[in-house]
């Protein structure tokens, strides 16, 4: 008989020589408990992705979050939230200690040079040039999201998404006072992503006046093409609905794909009917620095969400987030390729350790996305749900992972429709991590 893999997850970082003090929920100070007791993070002249860095006792939500949750002794593996659990670039925390040994915390603009970094890691990275005047810093990606909303839509008007899609984006629907219009997605018998074009279409009614795109698509990794983005954006333009493109997880690309900006595409019309939202937030895992921007290549359309856009800066978020696009990108590169051995070990050994759950490696991000339905059935987690009074067998599906896996994984039902019967795995921790959650969650399905 298959049992669950038991062992002490501290006892196992720190026989891997982890560089960060463990502390429970009870003794979080933020500050005392997070400080490193070794530097570290190189093996052999490259960055050690493979180092199992300890997080706990941070306040961070990914692990520590799910501990008050669910209880400390009942959760090994904090696979949910997406950020990462690597040990940052040094280039960010040398810039932070530099800038700290000035003592004085007064008012500060210090954008100009920011974006002059922004604009050079688009262009190098992505061979797309922004116009420095006309990007808009803000405090992350939901700010000016929700501007835009506020901006474009009237109350009760309609959004329109590609689902299942980012779940913070029914946040912003709900800050602005709009209605979702889920496009649901179907999959091919290959496990990938496909647009209802006809479905697309029909939903952009005349009380729809904005389109959340998320390219590349979370939580399932489509990296959409050219193609792909030409026809949404000639519908949208066709029908007056605004393109919103979150491209926040646009610097993981997979070995052979390829992201397509949406302000790159060859069409001024359509390109002038968008705005573009992004970050390096996931890509350095910046998400506590609170640091993102906004551009568009329509002035008028651009002031409109400037009027509405109200975003106080962090000194220290900029510092952090441009040193990480001046130095970081070396860094960056091998976290990439680091990233999508990721995506291929899991998508192969979930195949030969779990065959009732199904997934396909992500064309871009560090999420995984997996169809769970024939474990949800065998455990008639639909109806579980129900007698619970859960919003989805996904959810159901949480709570039972963590109980008899200790795995914690986000509930597909949270993504809009079609994401029930899904659970969304973070692939972006040490690959050792990955296999012992996936262990776990196989002895648990083998138990059924």
């Amino acid at each position: 008989m298959s049992k669950l893999i038991q062992f002490d997850r501290r006892s196992f970082i720190k026989g891997a020589s982890i560089g960060a003090a463990a502390g429970s929920l009870a003794t979080v100070t933020n500050l005392a408990t997070a400080a490193e007791i070794k530097p570290g993070g190189m093996k052999n002249g490259k960055y050690d992705f493979d180092e199992l860095y300890d997080r706990d006792g941070t306040g961070n939500v990914k692990w520590d979050q799910q501990y008050a949750r669910f209880g400390e002794e009942n959760v090994d593996f904090g696979m949910g939230v997406a950020d990462m659990d690597f040990r940052g670039a040094p280039a960010i925390k040398e810039a932070l200690q530099e800038r700290i040994q000035h003592n004085n915390w007064g008012y500060e603009n210090l954008t100009g040079s920011y974006k002059e970094a922004i604009v050079q890691w688009n262009e190098e990275r992505h061979g797309i040039k922004v116009d420095p005047a006309t990007i808009v810093i803000s405090s992350g990606v939901h700010t000016p999201l929700i501007a835009t909303l506020n901006a474009v839509c009237q109350p009760q008007t309609k959004v329109l998404m590609n689902t299942p899609t980012y779940n913070g984006f029914y946040g912003d629907l709900l800050w602005s006072r709009t209605v979702a219009a889920d496009s649901e997605m179907y999959k091919d018998e290959d496990g990938v992503y496909h647009i209802d074009w006809d479905d697309f279409e029909a939903k952009m009614t005349p009380d729809c006046h904005a389109f959340l795109l998320c390219n590349p698509q979370n939580p399932t990794g489509n990296m959409w093409s050219e193609d792909d983005l030409m026809r949404m954006g000639e519908l949208c333009l066709k029908h007056g609905v605004t393109v919103l493109a979150d491209e926040i997880h646009c610097d993981f690309v997979m070995e052979g794909q390829k992201y397509i900006p949406f302000a790159s595409l060859p069409d001024k019309a359509i390109v002038n009917n968008s705005l573009t939202y992004k970050a390096v937030s996931k890509t350095f895992s910046l998400a506590s620095m609170k640091s993102a921007y906004f551009f568009s290549t329509n002035p008028v359309l651009l002031e409109r969400v400037k009027y509405m856009h109200r975003a106080d800066l962090n000194s220290l978020g900029i510092i952090a987030n441009e040193a990480a696009y001046r130095h970081g990108g070396e860094y960056f590169t091998q976290l990439n390729d680091y990233i999508d051995g990721n995506q291929s070990f899991a998508e192969t050994y979930i195949k030969e350790k779990m065959p009732m759950v199904k997934s396909k490696k992500g064309e871009g991000t560090y999420l995984h996305w997996l169809d769970i339905k024939e474990v949800a059935k065998a455990i008639n987690a639909d109806q579980m749900a129900k007698d619970k009074g859960m919003k989805s067998d996904s959810h159901y599906m949480e709570e039972w992972f963590v109980k008899n896996a200790k795995v914690q994984l986000n509930p597909g039902g949270n993504y809009g429709t079609g994401g029930n019967g899904h659970m969304r795995m973070n692939l972006g921790t040490a690959r050792p991590n990955i296999k012992k959650a996936i262990d776990n969650m196989a002895a648990a399905i083998k138990r059924i």
